[in-house]
């Protein structure tokens, strides 16, 4: 199956995060979570992410100006996983280089089996 990861959340929507958390939690993965890209940022001063999933649109920051300052980093790059509920979900995801996308809404086998295709590289 892969193995675990470490898995950074970034969205506002409570209710996404506590799914998400969840979800990936019951498969064994570890899950940090943050309500938006600044508060990502900070938290990438101790954490390495193996995966980040993140929301487009933000208050503070949003995933654009996340990915922008993100990619700036000079550590390790973790793959980004874009979740949006706009109409074409993989624009936004081409937009920022992402390593892929999860429209929403999604449901936990369309995230599990996202996840696990990062696990299962990495």
């Amino acid at each position: 199956m892969g193995q675990a990861l470490n898995v950074l959340v970034v969205d506002d929507d409570e209710a996404i995060v506590e799914m998400v958390k969840w979800a990936l939690s019951e498969e064994g993965h570890t899950v940090s979570t943050a309500a938006n890209g600044a508060i990502a940022l900070e938290m990438l001063e101790q954490l390495r992410p193996d995966l980040i999933l993140l929301d487009m649109r933000m208050p503070v920051m949003d995933g654009w100006q996340f990915a922008e300052a993100f990619r700036q980093r000079p550590d390790p790059k973790s793959p980004i996983v874009v979740m949006t509920a706009a109409r074409d979900a993989a624009q936004r995801a081409r937009e920022i280089a992402a390593d892929g996308y999860l429209a929403k809404p999604f449901d936990i086998d369309d995230l599990i089996a996202t996840v696990r295709r990062f696990a299962l590289v990495h």
